[in-house]
């Protein structure tokens, strides 16, 4: 057996602001919604996926880690973006570069890079 993917339903109070920040300021590429009037949507950069639902499915200040190749990179582009930067990168004990950012909701996502530490 094999685990292939997991995407993450975050509460949302506003499909349509959380997708823009996705896709404005956090730079992911492509976005879907759902219902009339929408009440789910999503997007996407690589292989990374999160869905977003209005007011249910979890709670405001969610934590969730992604891991990217370069966090210093991403970090220099969302800044200039206006991305609410929580923490900056920082090397970690656990063998991780990471960053903090909060979206709209209150989510926080850490962002980082794996790295070998002394």
């Amino acid at each position: 057996m094999k685990f292939e993917k997991s995407n993450p339903i975050l509460f949302s109070s506003d499909i349509k602001r959380s997708i823009h920040y996705f896709i404005e300021i956090l730079e992911f590429e492509q976005s879907w919604v759902w219902g009339d009037p929408i009440d789910f949507g999503g997007v996407t950069k690589d292989e990374v996926e999160f869905f977003f639902c209005l007011q249910a499915q979890g709670h405001p200040g969610t934590w969730v880690t992604i891991v990217v190749n370069n966090v210093d990179e991403y970090y220099k582009k969302i800044k200039s973006n206006g991305a609410k930067i929580l923490a900056p990168p920082v090397n970690q004990e656990w063998n991780m570069r990471e960053m903090y950012v909060e979206c709209p909701d209150g989510h926080i996502l850490r962002i980082g890079q794996r790295i070998e530490c002394d």
